[in-house]
């Protein structure tokens, strides 16, 4: 051979995109990460221009979001500690997912998991509180799994379309809430904003050590792992994902097709239950209206980022953790109103819906010459 005849092999380990087979065996994966990508940095541009017609520059923009999510130690905490109520919520929509079903009813669940905890350690005022901890992630997890069970039992019994129903079930958990924390469950001494009694204390999670971030960023990252291993390395994730793709096929091949709705539909807010758990445990300490502070919404969007794909949420929940988390400091250092964060928000969900179309219609990622 010549010095100047490449080797085949050698010219593919030196730029493996330009080899056909490589894009045909890792396109789909490059796709995952490049579309959901552009679509958040397109979000990101339209923003800069929405806060540009209120005379202000995107470039600051964009570094105080930078400094107020990831730019110091304080903001890094911050972030994480919001992120993990998000990464339980988003398991809430990417588990069914799996089935084909479209459940948005995250926060219902975790309002219903935050009332089951609460009256769970109330219930418990004399035990140990690792006791009391453990009987509020059980009850946390059992009443945000049964909440979205009910989701998923009118759409298997009853042909209720799942999104409807679960959207609607939020509101009807919010109402429960409210109902409860201003009624039988009112800690007389709430005076100004309705709560129940505190829960102890003693019974709170507190934080990982050496920092200021509480224990639930660690069930979170456990729930993701978890999920990804029932999802992708058992049979029962193998029996959903068939499901998912041809529901009359998994009939007709013998599948139990209602029993798994039910049960991922009940993983999934326990999941979202269990988030519940821990921002009454160890932020609020009590139940009341603070609750409501739309991390199921975001799961929401954090799963459709994620392409519901139980380890992909977790870095995205870090990235929507730090947009919530820079919040304040655009507030102040800026002067944008405190719902801007939503407003971005939105856009993104709006700019990751309309990107679901490119997904298979990339020509360079499918490996053609």
């Amino acid at each position: 051979m010549t010095a100047d005849t490449a080797d085949p092999v050698e010219a593919v380990a030196i730029a493996p995109a330009a080899d056909p087979g490589f894009l045909q065996r890792h396109g789909g994966t490059i796709e995952y990460i490049l579309i959901p990508g552009a679509a958040l940095v397109g979000a990101l541009a339209v923003f800069g221009v929405f806060v540009a017609l209120f005379g202000k520059n995107p470039l600051d923009l964009y570094f105080y979001m930078y400094q107020g999510a990831f730019g110091t130690w304080f903001s890094w905490q911050n972030t994480l500690t919001r992120a993990a109520p998000v990464i339980l919520t988003a398991l809430c929509t990417a588990l069914p997912a799996q089935l084909g079903m479209v459940i948005i009813g995250g926060e219902g669940a975790l309002l219903i998991g935050a009332l089951a905890a609460t009256s769970a350690a109330l219930a418990l005022p004399s035990m140990p509180p690792l006791v009391v901890q453990l009987a509020m992630a059980c009850a946390g997890m059992a009443g945000g799994g049964l909440w979205i069970m009910l989701a998923g039992g009118l759409r298997q019994y009853r042909g209720v379309n799942e999104t409807i129903s679960s959207l609607l079930l939020v509101y009807i958990a919010l109402a429960i809430l409210n109902q409860l924390v201003e009624g039988v469950m009112r800690d007389p001494a709430s005076l100004n904003k309705p709560s129940t009694r505190e829960i102890g204390a003693a019974n709170m999670i507190g934080t990982i050590p050496g920092t200021d971030v509480h224990w639930g960023l660690v069930f979170g990252l456990i729930a993701a792992v978890a999920s990804y291993i029932l999802i992708y390395h058992t049979v029962f994730g193998f029996a959903a994902r068939v499901a998912g793709g041809n529901i009359r096929a998994a009939k007709i091949v013998g599948l139990g097709v209602g029993k798994l709705i039910l049960t991922i539909c009940f993983l999934a807010g326990a999941s979202a239950g269990l988030a519940g758990m821990v921002e009454v445990a160890a932020v609020q300490g009590r139940t009341n209206a603070n609750l409501a502070a739309g991390y199921g919404f975001t799961g929401i969007l954090v799963a459709f980022l994620a392409r519901q794909n139980p380890l992909a949420i977790v870095p995205v929940a870090i990235l929507l953790g730090g947009i919530s988390a820079s919040g304040g400091l655009l507030q102040r250092r800026l002067g944008l109103p405190d719902a801007s964060v939503q407003v971005l928000q939105g856009i993104i969900f709006a700019f990751v819906l309309a990107s679901d179309a490119l997904y298979g219609r990339i020509g360079f990622l499918k490996g053609k010459s």
